[in-house]
């Protein structure tokens, strides 16, 4: 069966192929469990060459992934750049990590020695979302070939462009035959793949499927199950100042279109002035995000969602909130100048209504007035999905009860809900180091590389203490967020890319086509 990727902005065929069937499925386990011992023999080190190959491929092929990443998925360019670069930097993440976590231990017992080791696992499937098409399974596929299993992948039927490009460069890398095998296609290929003689399935995508899966391998407990599911995420604004506030909740809510499992779902809202303050910057700040198609100039903050059809089904889900009893503050609509795949942020009080406990995967916020902290925690717990949460005040005292009571597996303070660590602040500087378009000036006997370094540093320094003392109160109360990991971080990377700029600036910057 032939199926096709279309471009959400413009419409327009991105790429087409056939989609694999259970013979395909059959064939493709075969030979990646033929080449499994193989590999799995292989010295670590030539594991981890391999992926530095892959690694240096990205690093090559960044801007062609960057924009099929943003035609794909509809993110602005800039995001879609943000991506490749996470993508780069999660090869020397998972080396660290593997070399951390696995291994091997021994001690002595009365009858000998006991030894624990690490070993590879198997075949792995891996099923990739169209959110993160490239950032996402990579950070499956990577660390799975590191440990010495092999890989079975299918991207998203939304965006196998993608999966193409990271299936051509893992071939170029020299992995060997049967490692890594592209299988492109919809649900009739997953439920296929599934259903082969596998060893583990990493699967990135929505609760519904994720319970389905769950399901499916309840009678095959030699399986090793991965699931990596939404969440009707809630964040609790309780005080500070209300623009601050403000910018942390839109970035919260409204990145990638609202297409993040991190992204906060239901605002959380004391009753009362300070209350409505932030509700007022908030709104006001949403109407003001500019929309448009990955491509524009200047570039915008939200692209286009994953689909029209996408699009109908947020406006959908939108008017039933409304028939529940919602009341409109901010409407969801379809620019008048843009495609049927673009929404403008919407956001809908929904205080003393039994709303569903969904996730709705778009620009759709639903705020919820409480009378007290007590009320907070609670309708914070409100749901089925503890994914992420997000407190932003002051108060230390309020911080120690909602870490303690909130139901997350990732709880913020002070910051997004779909903040990034110390270990991204790195990936930042390594992309902004390698490929920084702008030309910088030596300072006497300063080269213009070791200013270009020094600007950044300052730059993202000064950024940082800004965002803490807006977010936290001022300089007293820096350390209630990790100003001092995302600081740490990018001047690692500064550090740790510095031998890579001789090859990066062999020649002149080249601009982008």
């Amino acid at each position: 069966m032939i199926f096709r990727s279309i471009d959400p902005a413009s419409d327009t065929l991105l790429w087409e192929g056939e989609a694999a069937d259970a013979a395909t499925c059959a064939a493709a386990v075969t030979r990646a469990r033929a080449a499994f011992p193989a590999w799995a023999a292989l010295p670590q080190a030539e594991r981890e060459d391999h992926v530095r190959r892959y690694k240096a491929l990205l690093s090559d092929r960044s801007d062609a992934f960057a924009k099929a990443i943003a035609r794909e998925t509809g993110k602005p360019l800039w995001e879609a750049k943000t991506e490749i670069a996470s993508m780069i930097g999660k090869v020397d993440i998972s080396i660290a990590a593997q070399a951390e976590r696995a291994g091997s231990r021994e001690q002595a017992t009365p009858f000998g020695r006991a030894v624990l080791r690490h070993k590879p696992h198997g075949v792995m499937a891996v099923l990739g979302p169209y959110n993160f098409p490239g950032h996402l399974p990579n950070g499956h596929i990577v660390p799975a070939l590191l440990a010495g299993d092999v890989v079975l992948f299918k991207p998203s039927e939304l965006t196998p462009l993608v999966g193409e490009l990271m299936a051509q460069a893992f071939r170029d890398a020299g992995l060997p035959d049967g490692v890594f095998t592209l299988l492109q296609g919809g649900r009739d290929t997953g439920a296929a793949l599934v259903a082969q003689d596998i060893d583990g399935l990493l699967f990135t995508g929505s609760a519904g499927a994720g319970a389905h899966f769950t399901r499916v391998m309840a009678d095959r407990p030699g399986v090793i199950l991965a699931l990596e599911l939404g969440g009707n995420n809630p964040l609790v604004a309780w005080d500070g100042d209300a623009q601050a506030v403000a910018s942390i909740i839109v970035q919260s809510a409204f990145i990638t279109a609202g297409q993040r499992c991190s992204c906060a779902r239901r605002l959380i809202l004391p009753q009362g002035a300070a209350g409505d303050a932030i509700l007022d910057a908030t709104v006001a700040l949403a109407r003001r995000l500019t929309i448009g198609a990955w491509d524009s100039q200047p570039e915008p903050y939200m692209g286009a969602l994953i689909s029209a059809e996408a699009a109908a089904h947020a406006k959908a889900r939108h008017a039933a909130l409304l028939a529940l009893g919602g009341v409109e503050l901010l409407p969801l609509e379809q620019p008048a100048d843009l495609g049927a795949a673009f929404l403008t942020p919407g956001m809908i009080d929904m205080t003393g209504v039994d709303a569903p406990d969904e996730e709705i995967f778009a620009p759709l916020l639903q705020v919820i007035r409480v009378a007290d902290f007590d009320a907070a925690i609670a309708a914070a717990n409100a749901t089925r999905y503890g994914l992420a949460a997000g407190l932003v005040s002051a108060d230390d005292a309020l911080w120690d009860r909602f870490l303690l009571e909130s139901r997350a597996g990732v709880v913020n303070r002070n910051r997004p809900t779909t903040g990034a660590s110390g270990a991204i602040s790195a990936i930042m500087a390594t992309y902004a180091l390698l490929y920084s378009q702008q030309t910088v000036r030596s300072i006497g006997p300063i080269s213009a590389n070791i200013v270009r370094l020094l600007w950044l540093a300052a730059a993202w320094i000064g950024l940082q203490l800004m965002i803490g003392i807006a977010t936290a109160g001022g300089m007293g109360q820096l350390g209630q967020i990790a100003i001092a990991a995302h600081i740490g971080g990018f001047l690692v990377g500064l550090v740790l890319t510095r031998p890579l700029l001789r090859w990066r600036f062999r020649k002149p910057p080249q601009p982008l086509n």
